[in-house]
């Protein structure tokens, strides 16, 4: 996406919340998903390069990132959740698989249960137990 930072710093603006929960770039479990995925751009360098993009943005107001907690990793590493409002992208990864190759479920709330609350529900409560980026220095 063309200027991503600068359509973050937007939509921040406008009063979205912009939130950006990552692993730890040195922790064991994304070791092991490396080793899994066994690609060239790493999952550390994946995750360095959204910290070094996030740190370039400098402090906007409406965008937090945090480092997923350590006892979380495990249920981080494997899945992707992008939340707007009542419809949310899910990206469970599959074993051995990149998450580009995993398959992107489009949910979209229908009341107060169901998939699309099962996992924004998963996705507060990890981003609950994160660190702050700003305060965090990675662990390892």
């Amino acid at each position: 996406m063309p200027d991503l930072p600068g359509m973050l710093r937007r939509k921040a603006a406008q009063g979205c919340r912009v939130r950006f929960l990552i692993g730890d770039p040195d922790g064991i479990v994304t070791r092991q998903r490396e080793e899994i995925e066994d690609v060239a751009m790493t999952v550390s360098t994946r995750i360095r390069t959204t910290t070094e993009q996030l740190a370039a943005m400098g402090r906007t107001d409406g965008l937090e990132a945090r480092f997923s907690a350590p006892a979380d990793a495990t249920n981080h590493v494997s899945l992707s959740v992008f939340r707007f409002d009542d419809e949310v992208l899910v990206t469970p990864h599959l074993a051995r698989q990149v998450g580009h190759d995993s398959p992107l479920l489009h949910l979209r709330r229908h009341g107060d249960s169901g998939m699309f609350s099962r996992f924004v529900e998963h996705a507060e409560e990890l981003w609950s137990r994160g660190t702050p980026l700003a305060s965090s220095t990675p662990r390892s």
